[in-house]
């Protein structure tokens, strides 16, 4: 065919109300499933990108031109897990389809998010964004904030703070202790806005996708995973303690924060490093089983140890200077010396992953040079 017509569903209403798997492929299957949708959620503007699409589809045709209609479907965890599903399934179909050019059909923004992995895929001639005109009554402000809240990704945004606030406040007043409930809302608070401000939670979402497939599949992954979960909260609670130790008996102006980030640090780096470690041994023995190449974990291995190292010598260097270490490291010159040494063995580590690294990528690099070749010959 010359051109794709490509429409999105980024949230997978299709597949969580239609129950319809995607790709969709073909006008006839358009009309049903667009239709199936609207029946099962008229409000849903996916439904009108769909009939969008099938409008542009016999627009081409009357013109002449050889095209076809497809829908991708993602996942109702919009982000990182929704867009590697619909590429996964775009590659597919291109690998099976010979395309010279797409035209991709939106209903807003967030869908258009999808263009730049589209386009790294296949070359888009036109988007073309469906609009829908709303009556009077749906355009009402009560109608706006209701649906605005059925939103997820909205409420979520929105109850989850003044959840939390209300939440502490009333566990407060129970251990009849007000005056920390303001401590307590602005540090949950505060902690629940640095989730969201840095997309942890695409991460998060991402993690426990990956933690139930190892769990169906019966992977060594999952229990390695676990437990470096569980490892990662020892490793804080070890470093907090340490912190709260030093806080607690002489104040945080006294050695300052740059030191109590540093006791955190030093107490806590081997035990997240040891976390990472164990999750990649996990994933390299299921690699192992499935006959795939382990270099690329091994390589894993290397610049964690490498990072753990730099973190420790020079946390280990700054407590030698504040004094707050016993034994031969007590000595800063000594600490010092750990420290270059730490450098040194900590650059000579990341360039053994680097080598390890280097034939997977040059046989990533071969397939799709490949791949490539056999859609221009076919």
């Amino acid at each position: 065919m010359k051109t794709l017509v490509i429409c999105i569903d980024r949230d997978d209403d299709l597949g969580e109300k239609a129950k319809l798997p995607t790709p969709i492929i073909g006008r006839k299957a358009h009309v049903e499933a667009a239709a199936a949708l609207g029946i099962a959620d008229p409000e849903d503007s996916d439904t009108n990108t769909i009939f969008g699409g099938i409008k542009v589809l016999d627009e081409l045709r009357k013109e002449g031109v050889d095209a076809e209609i497809v829908t991708f479907a993602g996942d109702k965890n919009v982000g990182v897990i929704s867009d590697q599903k619909i590429a996964q399934k775009l590659e597919a179909f291109l690998e099976a389809h010979e395309v010279e050019g797409a035209i991709f059909v939106s209903d807003g923004a967030e869908d258009e998010t999808l263009v730049p992995i589209v386009q790294s895929r296949i070359k888009i001639n036109s988007v073309k964004r469906v609009v829908v005109m709303q009556s009077e009554n749906l355009e009402s402000t009560y109608y706006i904030l209701k649906h605005a809240f059925s939103d997820p990704k909205i409420s979520q945004t929105f109850f989850v703070p003044l959840g939390l606030a209300f939440l502490i406040y009333s566990i407060f007043l129970l251990a009849r202790y007000p005056e920390g409930a303001i401590i307590g809302i602005l540090a949950a608070v505060g902690l629940y806005m640095l989730y969201r401000g840095f997309g942890l939670d695409d991460s998060m979402a991402l993690l426990l996708a990956r933690l139930k497939d190892t769990f169906q599949r019966q992977k060594l992954a999952f229990i390695t995973y676990t437990a470096a979960i569980l490892i990662g909260i020892v490793a804080t609670v070890q470093g907090l303690l340490k912190v709260w130790t030093l806080y607690s008996t002489e104040g945080i102006w006294y050695h300052g924060i740059l030191t109590l980030i540093s006791v955190f640090i030093n107490a806590s780096v081997w035990w997240y490093a040891g976390a990472v470690l164990l999750a990649d041994f996990g994933k390299a023995f299921d690699l192992k089983r499935a006959g795939m190449s382990l270099n690329r974990s091994f390589s894993v291995s290397f610049f964690v140890l490498a990072t753990g190292l730099l973190f420790w010598g020079a946390s280990t260097y700054l407590l030698s200077e504040a004094a707050l270490l016993k034994g031969g490291l007590s000595d800063p010159s000594l600490a010092l010396q750990y420290f270059v040494y730490s450098i040194i063995f900590a650059v000579i580590l990341a360039l053994i992953g680097i080598k390890l690294s280097i034939p997977e990528e040059e046989t990533l690099e071969n397939e799709k040079k490949n791949k490539r070749i056999s859609k221009k010959i076919h």
